[in-house]
């Protein structure tokens, strides 16, 4: 390897973003790095501001000549990476103090995937700092589909994974592509590693893809059933998983194999099917009430576990 750590940038034009980023590397502590930036504007805007920075560090430049969206993008910047380690950085997130990546470096020893802590910083002004609770701690490993619940290690900002792992962000999910990838991993490395100190600043915004992709049943329930393909439904054995579905389900107003279809395939597993039916059941009102909502998803997960296998 020439390097511990590829820090790999997909950039697409938001150029005062990527300079806030790109300063915070270039006043690291650490110094074994490289910096990959994957191109994805239709101008040379990102290029320019890649320029001013190519004396600071080692630094790689890939200009796509066709967009390849996301995540398309960041699997090419990947792709270029010569370090042991790689650290995934959304072009609006930034290093939270110059030592965040030294405190990713000593702890290499510890995992193969390692997270922190993080902060999101908000359009408004206002910060929330985010920590991995005790409750999910322990349930990511034992089920990392638990993820669809909360994503609860964060985005791919917040995390650094060796090269050995080849797994790559399937291009399919835009919305479920993080935990997707997450599941994976750490069904393949079995731990992880956290570190509880805010380690990255990440940038909220109204524009973001969770704000298009969220409760959208165009976008979620392809995605979902792409999962269930890839994971099968043995996940939903777990209640926090079967609870995220019928969540899921609801918010979306899903209460028919009908409207299942209506968005993407007609051989959806029997035990959605059966939770959706069970939502038609219960009146629109009661299901807004929190409370009468998990009691019934409860006896829906009795009923039709029989339906996981």
């Amino acid at each position: 390897m020439l390097v511990k750590i590829s820090i790999c940038i997909p950039a697409y034009k938001r150029t005062a973003y990527l300079k806030r980023l790109l300063d915070s590397i270039a006043i690291q502590t650490f110094k074994d790095f490289e910096v990959i930036v994957s191109d994805d504007s239709p101008d040379n805007s990102v290029q320019v501001v890649c320029d001013q920075y190519q004396s600071k560090f080692k630094f790689l430049y890939y200009k796509n000549e066709v967009a390849l969206g996301t995540p398309a993008n960041w699997n090419l910047g990947i792709s270029k990476a010569t370090g042991e380690w790689i650290k995934l950085m959304h072009d609006d997130d930034w290093f939270a103090n110059e030592n965040a990546l030294a405190f990713f470096a000593k702890n290499t020893f510890k995992s193969k995937f390692i997270f922190s802590a993080y902060t999101n910083h908000y359009e408004s002004g206002t910060t929330k700092e985010v920590y991995l609770s005790s409750f999910w701690s322990k349930k990511i490993v034992k089920e990392p589909a638990v993820l669809i619940a909360e994503n609860v290690i964060g985005p791919p900002s917040v995390t650094l994974i060796h090269s050995s792992i080849k797994e790559q962000y399937d291009e399919r999910l835009p919305w479920r592509v993080d935990i997707e990838f997450y599941n994976r991993v750490l069904k393949e490395t079995g731990n992880y590693y956290y570190i509880s100190q805010p380690l990255i600043n990440v940038g909220i915004s109204e524009s973001q893809v969770t704000q298009s992709c969220i409760y959208k049943p165009e976008v979620e329930l392809p995605e979902g059933y792409i999962l269930l393909q890839k994971h099968g439904v043995k996940p939903l054995r777990n209640i926090l998983v079967y609870d995220a579905w019928w969540r899921l389900l609801r918010n979306m107003n899903i209460t028919s194999k009908k409207q299942l279809e209506q968005y993407g395939n007609q051989s959806w597993p029997t035990v959605i099917i059966k939770m959706a039916n069970d939502l038609a059941k219960v009146p629109r009102a009661l299901l807004g009430i929190g409370a009468f909502s998990k009691m019934l998803m409860a006896v829906s997960y009795l009923k039709n576990k029989k339906f996981i296998s």
